[in-house]
Protein backbone atom coordinates (compact mmCIF):
# COMPACT_ATOMS: atom_id res chain seq x y z
CA UNK A 1 0.00 0.00 0.00
CA UNK A 2 1.55 2.94 -0.95
CA UNK A 3 2.80 5.45 2.36
CA UNK A 4 0.82 8.60 1.72
CA UNK A 5 -2.75 6.07 1.68
CA UNK A 6 -1.88 4.46 4.07
CA UNK A 7 -1.00 7.38 6.33
CA UNK A 8 -4.68 9.03 5.36
CA UNK A 9 -6.59 5.77 6.58
CA UNK A 10 -4.82 6.33 9.44
CA UNK A 11 -5.52 9.83 10.49
CA UNK A 12 -9.11 8.63 8.70
CA UNK A 13 -9.44 6.33 11.68
CA UNK A 14 -8.01 8.47 14.33
CA UNK A 15 -10.61 11.58 13.51
CA UNK A 16 -13.45 8.88 13.98
CA UNK A 17 -11.70 7.88 17.32
CA UNK A 18 -11.81 11.27 18.08
CA UNK A 19 -15.08 12.05 17.85
CA UNK A 20 -16.72 8.66 18.61
CA UNK A 21 -14.51 9.73 22.38
CA UNK A 22 -16.13 13.19 22.04
CA UNK A 23 -19.97 12.44 21.03
CA UNK A 24 -19.23 13.94 17.36
CA UNK A 25 -19.71 12.30 14.28
CA UNK A 26 -16.54 12.09 12.43
CA UNK A 27 -18.24 13.22 8.54
CA UNK A 28 -18.16 17.21 10.90
CA UNK A 29 -14.54 17.37 11.14
CA UNK A 30 -12.83 17.81 7.86
CA UNK A 31 -8.85 16.82 7.34
CA UNK A 32 -7.12 19.80 5.54
CA UNK A 33 -3.86 17.85 4.57
CA UNK A 34 -1.05 20.85 4.76
CA UNK A 35 1.21 20.18 2.28
CA UNK A 36 3.70 22.79 2.53
CA UNK A 37 7.25 22.22 0.71
CA UNK A 38 5.79 18.74 -0.32
CA UNK A 39 6.07 17.78 -3.52
CA UNK A 40 3.38 18.13 -6.17
CA UNK A 41 3.62 13.97 -7.17
CA UNK A 42 2.97 13.76 -3.17
CA UNK A 43 -0.54 16.52 -3.59
CA UNK A 44 -1.64 14.10 -6.22
CA UNK A 45 -0.44 10.70 -4.53
CA UNK A 46 -3.29 11.99 -1.66
CA UNK A 47 -5.51 13.24 -4.71
CA UNK A 48 -5.43 9.36 -5.91
CA UNK A 49 -6.20 8.30 -2.01
CA UNK A 50 -9.32 10.90 -1.83
CA UNK A 51 -7.98 13.85 -0.44
CA UNK A 52 -9.25 16.91 -1.94
CA UNK A 53 -8.72 19.66 0.71
CA UNK A 54 -4.76 20.95 0.74
CA UNK A 55 -3.05 23.56 2.71
CA UNK A 56 -0.10 26.06 1.82
CA UNK A 57 1.78 28.68 3.64
CA UNK A 58 3.13 30.47 0.99
CA UNK A 59 1.85 31.93 -1.79
CA UNK A 60 4.28 31.35 -4.42
CA UNK A 61 4.59 27.93 -3.82
CA UNK A 62 0.28 27.72 -3.81
CA UNK A 63 0.38 29.13 -6.90
CA UNK A 64 2.77 27.00 -8.37
CA UNK A 65 1.52 23.94 -7.02
CA UNK A 66 -1.89 25.17 -8.42
CA UNK A 67 -0.63 25.52 -11.90
CA UNK A 68 0.92 22.09 -11.75
CA UNK A 69 -2.30 20.24 -10.74
CA UNK A 70 -4.67 22.57 -12.64
CA UNK A 71 -6.30 19.61 -14.00
CA UNK A 72 -7.70 18.49 -10.41
CA UNK A 73 -10.50 19.47 -8.68
CA UNK A 74 -8.47 20.39 -5.65
CA UNK A 75 -9.48 23.09 -2.96
CA UNK A 76 -6.88 25.24 -1.73
CA UNK A 77 -6.67 26.04 1.23
CA UNK A 78 -4.12 29.03 2.59
CA UNK A 79 -2.80 28.72 5.88
CA UNK A 80 0.13 30.91 6.64
CA UNK A 81 0.76 35.18 6.91
CA UNK A 82 -0.53 37.34 4.13
CA UNK A 83 0.88 40.53 3.15
CA UNK A 84 -1.21 42.81 1.31
CA UNK A 85 0.86 42.73 -1.69
CA UNK A 86 0.06 38.86 -1.80
CA UNK A 87 -3.56 39.26 -1.72
CA UNK A 88 -4.34 39.49 -5.33
CA UNK A 89 -2.31 36.23 -6.30
CA UNK A 90 -4.56 33.87 -3.27
CA UNK A 91 -7.90 36.04 -4.00
CA UNK A 92 -7.68 34.47 -7.63
CA UNK A 93 -6.61 31.06 -6.07
CA UNK A 94 -7.23 29.58 -3.26
CA UNK A 95 -11.22 28.58 -1.80
CA UNK A 96 -10.23 28.95 1.92
CA UNK A 97 -8.23 31.60 3.67
CA UNK A 98 -7.96 30.77 7.41
CA UNK A 99 -5.62 33.68 8.58
CA UNK A 100 -6.93 37.02 8.26
CA UNK A 101 -6.70 39.13 11.15
CA UNK A 102 -6.65 42.69 10.16
CA UNK A 103 -9.37 44.83 7.92
CA UNK A 104 -7.17 46.00 5.07
CA UNK A 105 -6.07 42.22 4.21
CA UNK A 106 -9.99 41.74 4.11
CA UNK A 107 -11.12 44.53 1.80
CA UNK A 108 -8.70 43.45 -0.45
CA UNK A 109 -9.36 39.64 -0.65
CA UNK A 110 -12.87 41.15 -0.72
CA UNK A 111 -11.80 43.70 -3.93
CA UNK A 112 -9.77 40.96 -5.52
CA UNK A 113 -11.90 37.91 -5.82
CA UNK A 114 -12.59 37.17 -9.63
CA UNK A 115 -16.76 37.62 -9.78
CA UNK A 116 -16.78 34.57 -11.74
CA UNK A 117 -15.47 32.57 -8.71
CA UNK A 118 -17.58 31.71 -5.42
CA UNK A 119 -17.44 33.46 -2.89
CA UNK A 120 -13.97 33.39 -1.28
CA UNK A 121 -14.44 30.96 2.44
CA UNK A 122 -13.00 33.29 5.26
CA UNK A 123 -11.36 32.20 8.79
CA UNK A 124 -10.38 35.07 11.39
CA UNK A 125 -7.27 33.67 13.01
CA UNK A 126 -6.99 34.52 16.69
CA UNK A 127 -4.14 35.04 18.58
CA UNK A 128 -5.58 32.89 21.87
CA UNK A 129 -2.18 33.43 24.06
CA UNK A 130 -1.38 36.52 22.91
CA UNK A 131 1.84 35.24 21.49
CA UNK A 132 3.87 38.03 20.28
CA UNK A 133 5.25 35.58 17.81
CA UNK A 134 2.38 34.84 16.26
CA UNK A 135 -0.27 36.17 14.01
CA UNK A 136 -3.75 36.80 15.18
CA UNK A 137 -6.35 39.37 16.38
CA UNK A 138 -6.57 39.36 20.81
CA UNK A 139 -9.75 37.63 21.67
CA UNK A 140 -11.11 40.85 22.88
CA UNK A 141 -10.82 41.94 19.51
CA UNK A 142 -12.64 39.78 17.28
CA UNK A 143 -15.88 40.88 17.49
CA UNK A 144 -15.10 43.99 16.03
CA UNK A 145 -13.13 42.69 13.11
CA UNK A 146 -15.92 40.09 12.98
CA UNK A 147 -18.30 42.83 12.64
CA UNK A 148 -16.68 44.44 9.52
CA UNK A 149 -15.45 41.84 7.60
CA UNK A 150 -19.15 40.14 7.66
CA UNK A 151 -20.25 43.25 5.35
CA UNK A 152 -17.52 42.80 2.59
CA UNK A 153 -18.94 41.55 -0.62
CA UNK A 154 -17.11 38.56 -2.25
CA UNK A 155 -16.50 36.88 0.92
CA UNK A 156 -17.87 34.31 2.84
CA UNK A 157 -17.00 34.66 6.58
CA UNK A 158 -16.55 31.02 8.24
CA UNK A 159 -15.34 31.06 11.18
CA UNK A 160 -12.27 31.53 13.56
CA UNK A 161 -8.88 29.73 13.58
CA UNK A 162 -5.97 29.81 16.04
CA UNK A 163 -2.35 28.08 16.71
CA UNK A 164 -2.25 27.92 20.43
CA UNK A 165 0.64 27.88 22.19
CA UNK A 166 2.74 24.23 22.13
CA UNK A 167 2.27 22.17 25.04
CA UNK A 168 2.12 18.67 25.35
CA UNK A 169 -0.46 18.96 28.30
CA UNK A 170 -4.01 17.73 27.26
CA UNK A 171 -6.06 19.95 29.73
CA UNK A 172 -4.02 23.13 28.50
CA UNK A 173 -5.08 22.35 24.96
CA UNK A 174 -8.11 22.03 25.44
CA UNK A 175 -8.49 24.99 27.23
CA UNK A 176 -6.87 27.19 24.78
CA UNK A 177 -9.61 25.61 22.21
CA UNK A 178 -12.13 25.89 24.45
CA UNK A 179 -11.29 30.02 24.24
CA UNK A 180 -11.79 29.64 20.16
CA UNK A 181 -15.06 27.79 20.34
CA UNK A 182 -16.05 30.00 23.19
CA UNK A 183 -15.78 33.17 21.21
CA UNK A 184 -17.16 31.47 18.08
CA UNK A 185 -20.65 30.76 20.21
CA UNK A 186 -20.82 34.11 21.33
CA UNK A 187 -20.79 35.49 17.92
CA UNK A 188 -23.50 33.06 17.28
CA UNK A 189 -25.31 34.30 19.77
CA UNK A 190 -24.92 37.84 18.59
CA UNK A 191 -26.65 36.86 15.15
CA UNK A 192 -23.28 35.63 12.90
CA UNK A 193 -23.58 32.48 11.82
CA UNK A 194 -20.17 30.80 11.66
CA UNK A 195 -19.73 26.97 11.56
CA UNK A 196 -15.93 27.01 10.89
CA UNK A 197 -13.39 26.26 14.40
CA UNK A 198 -10.06 25.64 12.36
CA UNK A 199 -7.85 24.06 15.01
CA UNK A 200 -5.79 21.30 15.63
CA UNK A 201 -2.45 19.53 14.06
CA UNK A 202 -0.86 16.36 15.03
CA UNK A 203 0.13 17.09 18.17
CA UNK A 204 -3.45 18.28 19.64
CA UNK A 205 -5.63 17.28 17.52
CA UNK A 206 -7.46 15.04 19.99
CA UNK A 207 -7.67 17.97 22.27
CA UNK A 208 -9.24 19.99 19.11
CA UNK A 209 -11.70 17.83 18.29
CA UNK A 210 -13.23 17.25 22.21
CA UNK A 211 -13.59 21.39 22.07
CA UNK A 212 -15.50 21.54 18.75
CA UNK A 213 -13.12 21.30 15.62
CA UNK A 214 -14.35 21.34 12.22
CA UNK A 215 -10.72 21.27 10.24
CA UNK A 216 -7.89 19.70 11.60
CA UNK A 217 -4.32 20.57 9.89
CA UNK A 218 -2.27 17.78 9.35
CA UNK A 219 0.88 17.64 7.43
CA UNK A 220 3.98 15.99 8.85
CA UNK A 221 0.95 12.47 9.44
CA UNK A 222 0.43 12.37 6.00
CA UNK A 223 3.37 13.62 3.71
CA UNK A 224 6.32 12.78 6.22
CA UNK A 225 9.01 15.34 7.47
CA UNK A 226 9.30 18.23 5.42
CA UNK A 227 12.12 18.93 2.33
CA UNK A 228 14.47 20.88 4.19
CA UNK A 229 15.38 22.91 0.46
Amino acid sequence: MPKILHNLQTIGSEIVQSCEAANRQSEDVQLLAVSKRHSADAIREAYAAGQRAFGENYVQEMLEKSQQLAELDIEWHFIGPLQSNKTKDVAMTASWVHTVDRLKIARRLSEQRPTHLPPLNICIQVNVNREASKSGVALDAVNELVETVDQLPNLKLRGLMAIPESTKDVHKQRANFALLANAQAVLNDAGFSLDTLSMGMSGDMDAAIAEGASIVRIGTAIFGNRPTS
